[in-house]
């Protein structure tokens, strides 16, 4: 076994990657404060629940207006696993927004976003509209009445944006009104357009962490942020 794993590491560099990421250095913190620094794991591990349940859940949804709300349906009733596959989806979404949203609020008010983490905390800040946009994309899919109308006034709103409104709203709604263009598109950006997207950004702000090393608290820190 040990042979197969330097065998391994010689050739993909994983023991290196490993190292860099699980064997870190980590600022110490006491209390429910040391909780605060789990927020970032967390909602990575939130992720990959929903690309999980995500990918489990496309396999059975039928993308148009005919047959989006019968297939989720066939989900809930007839699928094995089908609600709590579903129902992880569901709040798993939620949770991950607050979770992220936490997340950005420790890391502005510890000042983590400081020299020299100012890209780490720009990619941090696109994760975050990414996420808010799985969550805008996602709520229509079973398409039904509150899903429908629910996506109608955001689209309208997005469509009041000054100078760029109108294009906005025809990219979102495929046309002058929802319809059958709507959901083929909000299906595209939620499974096909926002995951590469998300995926090259936790990437890019893993590979920032890691470089740049976690913030200590606040009081415990020296010029580049660390412990002393």
């Amino acid at each position: 076994m040990r042979a197969l794993t330097d065998w391994v590491n010689e050739r993909t560099g994983l023991g290196k990657v490993w190292e860099a990421l699980m064997k870190r250095h980590i600022p110490e913190a006491s209390g429910p404060k040391a909780w605060l620094y789990t927020l970032g794991s967390a909602s990575l591990f939130v992720f990959a629940v929903q690309a999980v349940t995500g990918a489990l859940l496309a396999m059975s949804y039928a993308p148009t207006p005919d047959h989006a709300y019968d297939s989720i349906r066939f989900i809930q009733e007839r699928t094995v696993a089908g609600p709590i596959v579903r129902g992880l989806h569901h709040w798993g979404a939620t949770f991950m927004v607050v979770l992220v949203v936490l997340h950005f609020m420790r890391v502005y008010f510890s000042g983590a976003y400081k020299y020299p983490r100012e890209a780490t905390w720009v990619t941090g800040v696109v994760l975050l509209l990414i996420v808010l946009g799985f969550s805008f994309t996602g709520y229509l899919l079973p398409w039904d009445q509150k899903a429908y109308w629910a996506t109608a006034v955001g689209a309208n709103i997005a469509g009041q944006t000054p100078f760029v409104g109108k294009y906005v709203s025809k990219v979102l709604l495929g046309g002058p009104e929802m319809g059958a263009a709507t959901l083929t598109r909000f299906y595209a950006f939620h499974v096909l357009f926002l995951p590469g997207l998300i995926l090259g950004g936790i990437a890019l702000h893993l590979f920032l962490v890691v470089w740049h090393g976690i913030t200590a608290p606040p009081g415990r820190r020296g010029k580049d942020g660390l412990a002393p």
